[in-house]
């Protein structure tokens, strides 16, 4: 049942990643466009880098987190066959 566990902490650390990408993207432009006055272009770059930045990141972290599912899934498989169930 633990390693189960770690896949739902990994999954549940991609969900905070993609929100703190697409909210600090949103948030830094939203402050440059105060700072430097121009409307709502850098809301709305920031958000695009932070989408792209969330898109680019969560797929390298799902695919890293799939790829240790399927290691635990042979090792237990390698396990049980090694106990003859």
């Amino acid at each position: 049942m633990l390693q189960r566990l770690t896949p739902a902490v990994q999954l549940l650390g991609l969900g905070s990643y993609v929100a703190v990408c697409i909210a600090g993207g949103t948030v830094g432009g939203y402050y440059l466009d105060k700072a430097f006055d121009t409307g709502r272009i850098l809301t709305l770059s920031g958000l695009a880098l932070g989408l792209v930045a969330a898109f680019y990141g969560g797929y390298r972290m799902l695919m890293d987190t799939l790829a240790d599912i399927q290691r635990w899934e042979r090792e237990r498989a390698k396990d049980t066959k090694k106990d003859g169930r």
